[in-house]
């Protein structure tokens, strides 16, 4: 458990500020533009994911810590079909200009990936 707790003593933090970051951007740089989500939806998207994920790779680690590699490149790819099911209406939508709301997923997907992948590659090297 103190794994997860030193987990979430750095991921709010980024969280919270990547959060902030965002935010005073799209309000500040994109007044114009029209977003199909809100920042706040898609950091709650993120949030858990990225939570739910890394619970899932310590008790990997925990139970079968030869396969937490495997676990995380699987999680990874469940991770981006979860984002995409997440952009389905997006994509379905009437929306012209897709790309301003593509960047504001992505980025900060990335973002989550490298802050978790760093996680879980501390938590393989320690087994």
């Amino acid at each position: 458990m103190s794994r997860f707790v030193n987990f979430i003593k750095y991921f709010l933090p980024f969280s919270i500020v990547l959060f902030v970051i965002q935010y005073f951007v799209v309000t500040t740089l994109f007044k114009d533009t029209v977003f199909f989500y809100s920042t706040l939806s898609i950091y709650i998207f993120h949030i858990v994911v990225t939570i739910l994920s890394y619970l899932f790779l310590l008790f990997v680690n925990k139970n079968f810590p030869d396969y937490t590699g495997y676990s995380f490149m699987g999680i990874s790819v469940v991770k981006m079909m979860a984002a995409v099911v997440f952009l389905i209406p997006l994509i379905q939508s009437d929306t012209i200009d897709r790309i301003p709301d593509v960047a504001t997923f992505f980025i900060p997907y990335f973002l989550f990936l490298f802050f978790e992948t760093i996680f879980a590659i501390r938590l393989i090297n320690k087994t």
